[in-house]
């Protein structure tokens, strides 16, 4: 019992006959919305790829400008470093000289002190000697001097003294 059906008979022929009828008729339309939506997402994709493009060209702006800046300060960064360094060379020589002059000054003040010490300790000795030797002339004098030879010596003195006083008075 073998029993044989045709082609028509068979749900199976039915089913691709649908689906090849289907495809003829939609096909078109499934085609094209699906190419549709393959071209939006492949427009997609080129906006994002340039926009990616667009970025990656900021960011390489972004960076050499960044670069530029960093070279920029770090020679500002020199400069401020060289005008520190001759400044403090300027203010080390500065200071060197100031305390070359204050030690100069403090020895110049030394010596005056030292040479005021030995005027005086001289004028002192001087004063001493010549006290010393008025002592000892008084003391030969009084020894020797006779009362005549005394008031001889005191008139010779006036006299001496009368002559002495009119020679300044005619210059």
């Amino acid at each position: 019992m073998h029993h044989e059906e045709s082609f028509f008979q068979d749900p199976r022929s039915w089913i691709a006959i649908a689906f090849v009828i289907f495809f003829v008729l939609f096909g078109r339309k499934i085609w094209g919305a699906l190419t549709a939506m393959l071209d939006k997402r492949a427009a997609d994709i080129r906006a994002e790829l340039a926009e990616a493009q667009r970025l990656r060209q900021e960011a390489e702006a972004m960076m050499k400008d960044a670069k530029a800046r960093r070279d920029a300060a770090m020679h500002d960064a020199q400069a401020l470093i060289q005008g520190a360094k001759a400044e403090a060379a300027r203010v080390s020589a500065a200071a060197a000289a100031e305390a070359e002059a204050s030690a100069a000054r403090r020895e110049r003040m030394a010596m005056d002190r030292i040479g005021a010490a030995e005027k005086a300790a001289v004028d002192d000795v001087r004063m001493t000697a010549a006290d010393i030797a008025a002592k000892a002339a008084g003391d030969v004098i009084r020894a020797t001097l006779t009362a005549d030879a005394g008031n001889a010596l005191v008139d010779r003195a006036i006299g001496d003294i009368t002559a002495a006083l009119a020679s300044r008075r005619a210059a």
